[in-house]
């Protein structure tokens, strides 16, 4: 669609309070809390009306949802497939590959850029847009509407195996984005860190630059974590929320999934071959695996005992019923176990700043989770782990319930 035709299909609509909503794509974590956000807004402002910019496979979750997704979404590049393509095995640089995709990035800000100006909103929020917001910096003149930004993560980590030159250009990266916010404070009308001050890592942004804790608090707002679901009854109806889900009393439920990336594949495949062995050691084990919509379910050759599923709806309920999850180290997947106070075993890609320094962090802040190394985890490991977990009490730290409800108080006054 071209930019001029867009323009005729906003201008269509009734004049009322309007926001985009740009939801990172990658992975299908972030759509979740950020309908639990619209949603919120919408209590607070009955009028907003939300366009959605967002990619595959996210904007599949929010038309499920009933969302509506701007028609300049189809001429958006994919981030997604950029980061499957960067991966091999289980391991994916993510800083590295961050660095490696300026075009895209370049072209999904001018399609923003277009979806902006012909659209007549009061409001953009940007979900770690990372375009948009590196962008605006660069180029003040362009912003046109109050923007409100938010993020998990603060600061780029470097990781050992990229030694001194990934060290110089993670701090190089950071010393951007700080020089960016200080020099022009009006792009970010309202910051939000989706947690808790003591949820950000103690490192520094580099040698002679600020503790990120201490930035982060003078910068940004804080609205604790934002789930997309109430956890708590779910906890409390386990038994009957099983039985809904088709969980019979004498099966013991292996969740594996690894996000909806195409990285997770090599995990997949592992954790599938423990299966037998795991089987040996518990009665009753039903093992399902859910690839996402970038895996094909028929090349991970399941034995008899494994289903295999591509897609799960509401697959925060599933992860809620299991007996035990086996997961990668993304945020989303680990902090809804968490919230729904499951055992779980943690798989962190190989070099993967995020899940192995941000994501850790906040982890073990509340208690959550096993971490494995994948390396040092043939199937025969990853059966024993099973089997030593599936039963484990857990005792996290309560996840906070209401994050969506201060994630929407922060961003409405701007409308």
């Amino acid at each position: 669609m071209t930019p001029s035709s867009s323009r005729t299909w906003t201008r269509s609509l009734a004049r009322r309070r309007r926001a985009l909503y740009i939801s990172s794509p990658i992975g299908l974590g972030h759509a979740l809390r950020d309908v639990a956000i619209a949603d919120e807004l919408r209590v607070l402002h009955p009028d907003l009306e939300i366009d959605w910019l967002a990619q595959h496979p996210v904007s599949d979750v929010l038309e499920a949802r009933g969302e509506r997704i701007h028609p300049l979404s189809a001429d958006l590049a994919s981030e997604s497939a950029h980061f499957t393509a960067e991966s091999s095995d289980h391991d994916l640089n993510a800083f590295q590959a961050i660095r490696r995709m300026d075009e895209i990035l370049v072209a999904n800000f001018m399609v923003f850029h277009d979806a902006v100006e012909s659209g007549e909103y009061d409001l953009v929020i940007g979900d770690e847009a990372w375009d948009v917001d590196h962008f605006l910096h660069e180029n003040p003149e362009l912003k046109r509407t109050a923007f409100a930004w938010m993020t998990d993560f603060v600061g780029w980590l470097p990781m050992p195996s990229g030694g001194e030159r990934e060290a110089f250009l993670t701090a190089d990266y950071n010393a951007e984005m700080i020089e960016h916010v200080e020099r022009y404070p009006r792009i970010r009308d309202r910051a939000i860190f989706v947690g808790e001050p003591d949820d950000i890592v103690p490192d520094d942004f580099g040698p002679g630059l600020p503790s990120i804790h201490d930035w982060t608090e003078r910068h940004y707002a804080f609205s604790g974590y934002v789930t997309g679901f109430d956890p708590a009854p779910l906890v409390e109806r386990r038994e009957e929320l099983r039985r809904e889900l088709g969980y019979h009393p004498d099966e013991r439920v292996v969740i594996v999934t690894v996000g909806g990336s195409g990285v997770g594949e090599a995990l997949l495949r592992r954790v599938i071959a423990s299966y037998p062995d795991a089987a040996r050691r518990i009665n009753g084990l039903r093992m399902i695996a859910v690839t996402g919509p970038r895996i094909d379910p028929a090349v991970l050759d399941a034995p008899v005992g494994v289903e295999v599923r591509a897609y799960v709806p509401e697959l925060y309920k599933h992860l809620a019923a299991c007996d035990l999850a086996v997961v990668q180290g993304g945020l989303t997947t680990t902090m809804e176990l968490a919230a729904s106070r499951r055992p779980f075993l943690c798989f962190p890609l190989r070099d993967h700043f995020e899940q192995n320094r941000h994501v850790r962090h906040r982890l073990a802040r509340y208690g959550a989770g096993r971490y494995m190394d994948y390396d040092a985890s043939p199937p025969e490991v990853i059966a024993e782990a099973i089997a030593a977990e599936i039963d484990r009490e857990v005792s996290y730290l309560p996840v906070e319930a209401d994050g969506a409800a201060r994630a929407a108080a922060l961003i409405a006054p701007l409308i």
